[in-house]
């Protein structure tokens, strides 16, 4: 039972609400409190926290007698190679894969204002003229047909504007603002993980292609070598030192030296292809200026001393990982909001008249105004379905995370470990070339003067061919693992 107090206490009690403003404090921090707590709806984001030991595999990178390490944002340039560094500049401006991305980037900048403007009052402006002819034989014209001076034509005019407003009470709103602009920040690190790849990809090709246009080198000398050993083999022959199967060896030998060049061309050709579709070109459009065959540049220094924290705030990867992680944590809030009931404001304000003379007057002006609240309060279930897949996506984008980091070390051990191993093969692999050259002369000398057989040569010749192959092929290599090794610590972007 409510009892209304008379007018003169009323009057009192107000007026000493305001002579002592103290009394209605608690009520006032309760209500402060509440809305404070309700804007909260939902988990506050925490980014995990992933402790990484030092890279075993350092050491060993550090170990290394090179220059300085360069820039990690421009790690091409540290190579010295004008032609590399003419490549990455028209792929990280040409790439089409980089355009992809940065539509996608686009897109995500889009949804994120699309967020902003929901948690902002809209206002449409409806301007309307309309002409109308009223049907005699209609529900109001079989009425008032009848009526002295009725006009079944007339015309009407309405210039109004409606806003509306769903005032975010609860911060549902706000979390979906959040997890907006966290997907759209993911989506940008996502292009920059575009850049960092395709850079990689451009460098890795153009190391192909010269390691392949050195080995391609390496065979042409050899089948010119085996041309002149046939060619002596026969005049040998004709003199009677040689026989028949010393000219089948000969000939075999240099045939093993002409079939190799095919397989190396084919490779040839794939990787200039590669290389221009990554310039976004035609294929072939580039060939000519990278016709020329140059020796593969000398490896720069790379930064191994970098500690694993370096990797994790420089991985595109990681960093689109961390976003989407935090992500779903704001969609948790956005789907414990709907737990909440949701007040929205509606309102209009206008003029309307059936002449343009009398629109604009005080008669004809007219306004509407409206309160609504929803309130999914029979549909709780749903809701808890909702945010159970909410924090379900959550546990998947932490273990996601998680995973990522771990790959990202894996990928610099690996690159660390195969550009070292490699770099030692390379140095035992020039070794056992200066050895074999210099076997190979002495035998054909020894040959030329009736010491040893035939045989003797053709032996030196092949184990010189393998090894000068492999040489070229692992010094392509060894840049290649170079490249991976910046890759992998996040090179290729601007921090």
């Amino acid at each position: 039972m409510i009892t209304k107090l008379p007018s003169r206490e009323r009057d009192d009690a107000s007026l000493s609400a305001r002579r002592n403003p103290t009394r209605w404090r608690p009520l006032a921090a309760l209500s402060v409190a509440l809305m404070t707590s309700a804007c909260a709806v939902g988990p506050n984001y925490k980014k995990p926290n992933i402790q990484l030991t030092p890279f075993h595999s350092a050491a060993a990178v550090d170990a290394r007698q090179t220059a300085d390490a360069p820039h990690l944002d421009e790690w091409w340039k540290g190579f010295h190679d004008p032609e590399l560094v003419r490549i990455e500049e028209r792929v990280l401006t040409q790439n089409l894969d980089l355009v992809a991305a940065m539509g996608r980037v686009r897109q995500a900048r889009g949804a994120a204002e699309a967020a902003v403007a929901r948690m902002l009052p809209t206002l449409d402006f409806d301007p309307q003229a309309s002409a109308n002819r009223l049907s005699q034989e209609g529900l109001i014209g079989h009425v008032v047909r009848t009526i002295p001076g009725f006009n079944r034509d007339y015309r009407s005019y309405d210039v109004s504007g409606a806003a509306s407003w769903e005032i975010d009470i609860f911060g549902g709103l706000r979390r979906g603002h959040e997890a907006a602009r966290d997907e759209a920040q993911a989506a940008q690190m996502e292009q920059m993980g575009e850049r960092v790849t395709v850079a990689a990809d451009a460098a890795d090709s153009y190391f192909q292609i010269r390691g392949d246009q050195a080995r391609l080198s390496v065979a042409e000398k050899q089948i010119e070598v085996d041309t002149h050993l046939v060619e002596l083999v026969r005049q040998r022959r004709e003199r009677g030192i040689s026989n028949e199967r010393e000219l089948a060896q000969a000939e075999a030998l240099l045939q093993s030296a002409r079939q190799a060049v095919p397989l190396i061309r084919i490779a040839l050709e794939a990787q200039l292809n590669r290389l221009d579709v990554l310039m976004g070109v035609q294929p072939g459009t580039y060939a000519a200026e990278l016709g020329q065959p140059s020796d593969i540049p000398a490896i720069p220094a790379i930064g191994g001393n970098d500690k694993p924290a370096d990797m994790l705030r420089r991985r595109p990867d990681i960093l689109v990982a961390e976003r989407r992680l935090a992500a779903s944590n704001a969609r948790i809030g956005q789907a414990l909001g709907d737990y909440y009931p949701k007040l929205s404001l509606s309102g209009i304000l206008g003029f309307q008249s059936l002449t343009p003379e009398r629109l604009f007057t005080a008669p004809g002006f007219q306004a509407v105004g409206s309160g609504a609240l929803r309130w999914r309060i029979f549909d709780f279930g749903k809701i808890d379905a909702e945010v159970q897949q909410a924090r379900g996506a959550k546990a998947e984008a932490l273990a996601h995370y998680r995973l990522t980091v771990l790959h990202a070390a894996e990928d610099v051990e690996n690159a660390f470990t195969t550009l070292v191993q490699n770099e030692k093969r390379t140095e035992e692999l020039q070794a056992e070339v200066t050895y074999l050259t210099q076997a190979r002369d002495l035998s054909q000398q020894s040959f030329q003067a009736g010491v040893i057989p035939l045989t003797d040569v053709l032996d030196a010749d092949r184990q010189l061919l393998n090894s000068q192959d492999q040489l070229a092929l692992n010094r392509a290599n060894a840049a290649r693992a170079a490249v991976s090794s910046f890759r992998a610590l996040g090179g290729g972007w601007p921090a």
